[in-house]
């Protein structure tokens, strides 16, 4: 009686662990979709912004996501198929692969909460630079569109104010026709718009495009700093899940076998 109630309590255990598995895999797999989702929209929405900044950092997160969502759609369909057969092996598999998405998830938020500590100093140090000496300069053509797409899209002029044009290598060059800033600085883009920097012709932001940019890329970056980390713990609880689920499989093994 005591053995039969042992067997009736492990065969109610398994059933229960499979189904709790079946909810995690759904949730994985919008997890993952999330994940993937944040990396492509980061990468495809934000790639102009990308060639204004002085280090890969940014880039490298979005990267990680999309390679962690994508082994996330992956690993959630072998997970399903080892859970539907009880494969004591696939589910070995499952559970390496949800620690290494783990990890890699792990990896990409700390990337982004560590660089959104020190955004604002690499903006500062690097985006006057990057404008003043690349703007509108042959092989540089990346970044006269993402400086242009910049200004108009933040409605800002120059890193830290329309005045910071006049030292740049394009506004000193033939090439400006006696610009005093450029054209994507006009709220009304016409030819030859920025000869004049009256604040009714051209943006005028306090902070200028610093600010602007460096309050998009943080936002951003706690998106991708958020979804990273939350889905990684969410691996946690599958890993938790898929450990639980085996121990038990194996344990029922070994009660068939000693009952020979």
């Amino acid at each position: 009686m005591s053995t039969a109630f042992k067997d009736d309590q492990g065969d109610w255990l398994t059933v229960c662990l499979k189904y709790l598995l079946f909810v995690f895999n759904f949730l994985f797999w919008v997890g993952g979709a999330a994940v993937l989702g944040v990396g492509v929209w980061t990468l495809v929405e934000k790639s102009d912004y990308l060639s204004l900044l002085a280090s890969s950092t940014f880039a490298v997160s979005a990267y990680i996501l999309i390679l962690a969502g994508s082994l996330v759609v992956v690993t959630g369909f072998v997970g399903c198929c080892a859970v539907i057969r009880e494969q004591k092996s696939c589910l070995s598999t499952y559970f390496s692969c949800l620690l290494v998405i783990f990890l890699i998830e792990l990896v990409a938020g700390v990337l982004a909460y560590v660089y959104y500590q020190r955004l604002s100093d690499e903006l500062k140090q690097h985006l006057n630079q990057t404008m003043s000496e690349n703007y509108a300069q042959p092989g540089a053509e990346a970044i006269t569109l993402a400086v242009d797409r910049l200004q108009q899209d933040f409605k800002c002029c120059g890193s830290n104010n329309s005045g910071d044009w006049l030292q740049s290598v394009y506004i000193e060059s033939p090439e400006s026709q006696d610009r005093l800033v450029p054209d994507s600085c006009c709220k009304t883009i016409t030819p030859l718009c920025g000869l004049r920097d009256h604040p009714s012709n051209v943006y005028k932001v306090e902070g200028g495009c610093i600010t602007k940019l460096e309050q998009f890329l943080a936002d951003h970056l706690l998106v991708i700093g958020a979804v990273g980390i939350g889905v990684a713990c969410l691996q946690l609880v599958g890993a938790f899940l898929t450990a639980c689920f085996l121990y038990l499989l194996y344990k029922e093994e070994e009660d068939d076998l000693a009952s020979l």
